[in-house]
């Protein structure tokens, strides 16, 4: 087993929701994986290492290495509050946190390019720390640039993808039924879906990665 990257293709895109039910998951199986939030912002009310603790029922599920009060990109966000933030602080936290745990599911911040610190961007974090990626991706129309896009980047940095979640996938239209095919067909990568999840019950993170492949967590 390794440690793993959530990442998305925007901002809530359902991040979130993934690593809290990859956390529980892999926690109800007695395996000691922790999320990891690098920074957080909007804080409060935004707390998602907050949620991923709370899915689990366990304090120790979830960790965030800086809290920041707009609701901005961490680098925008800082400089707005007149707040340093170091991009090797922010880097070694989590690398930190990563080899503690058995497991560690590193959650980004909205989509790769966001500014994260002094000129860094989350797709630097994430290479720079070398694991493996799942591209969290809305499910309807306009997702298939957004995902391929997406996974390029990656690719471009030799980060591994592991694989594709779809999430809040209902079928509905002409578009989800046919995207995790073609998404499957243009980027070469498996597509898992999530259906609609209630975000006030953080608990029901964990019963929809239930039914999650074991790619996505699994090496």
């Amino acid at each position: 087993m390794s440690n793993i990257a959530v990442v998305g293709t925007d901002t809530g895109i359902g991040k979130t929701v993934v690593t809290a039910g990859l956390v529980g998951r892999l926690r109800n199986e007695g395996v000691d994986a922790v999320g990891v939030k690098p920074c957080q912002t909007g804080h409060p009310p935004d707390d998602d290492a907050g949620f991923v603790r709370e899915a689990c029922d366990d304090e120790a599920a979830g960790v965030c290495g800086r809290y920041l009060g707009p609701a901005l990109a961490p680098e925008v966000a800082a400089d707005e509050a007149d707040e340093e933030l170091s991009y090797d602080e922010v880097r070694d936290f989590c690398a930190t946190e990563l080899t503690h745990a058995e497991v560690g599911v590193l959650e980004g911040i909205g989509g790769l390019r966001v500014p994260l610190a002094e000129g860094r961007e989350v797709v630097d974090l994430v290479a720079d720390l070398g694991v493996p990626a799942v591209v969290v991706s809305r499910s309807g129309l306009g997702t298939l640039n957004h995902t391929a896009l997406t996974v390029e980047a990656l690719e471009r940095r030799d980060v591994p993808v592991r694989g594709i979640v779809l999430n809040e996938y209902e079928g509905a239209s002409v578009a989800e039924r046919t995207n995790p095919a073609v998404l499957e067909e243009m980027t070469g990568h498996e597509v898992a879906t999530l259906p609609p999840s209630d975000l006030s019950d953080p608990a029901a993170a964990v019963d929809l990665a239930a039914d999650l492949p074991r790619y996505v967590d699994i090496a």
